[in-house]
């Protein structure tokens, strides 16, 4: 009887062990510097180095209310240590928060982080978190965002 059990018992061990998922940790996902972007007449953007394209019409007419002059902005991206994607742009009063999907990149979150519009909006990788810069406002302070949103900077 304890042998059958003992077999039965290694049996399901050897099953259990096989149905949990391989993970590899640790993995950053985070690009070293932002990447800046026009999209084409279409609003497509693609960057090669990291072997990303995507339709951006949506996103400036979420934002702009217009998606027929894409072709006049630059989009801001950057990607964090856990493969989130944020975007911005001039004028927008907003950084956008994207997880990847299959085929698609669906929004987390959206993180307002000025009234009146960006200026000249960077991005910088800072340890777990997203600097954004407004370039010609040097009076203002950064802004340390995470995909849950403002962590440091907001305005008082």
């Amino acid at each position: 009887m304890k042998t059958t059990f003992c077999f039965l018992f290694c049996i399901l061990a050897f099953i259990i062990e096989g149905c949990t998922p391989l993970t590899l940790r640790p993995a950053d996902f985070s690009w070293p510097i932002e990447i800046v972007a026009a999209p084409d007449s279409s609003g497509s953007i693609q960057v090669p180095r990291y072997e990303i394209a995507f339709n951006s019409k949506p996103l400036f007419f979420e934002e702009l209310q217009d998606s027929t002059h894409v072709s006049q902005y630059t989009l801001h991206v950057v990607r964090d240590q856990n493969g989130y994607y944020f975007m911005t742009a001039k004028n927008f009063k907003s950084v956008y928060v994207f997880v990847q999907g299959e085929g698609t990149l669906k929004l987390k979150k959206k993180i307002t982080v000025s009234e009146k519009g960006l200026e000249a909006p960077a991005f910088n990788q800072k340890g777990l978190f997203i600097q954004l810069v407004n370039e010609q406002k040097e009076n203002e302070p950064s802004i340390l965002l995470s995909n849950d949103g403002i962590q440091e900077g907001e305005k008082k």
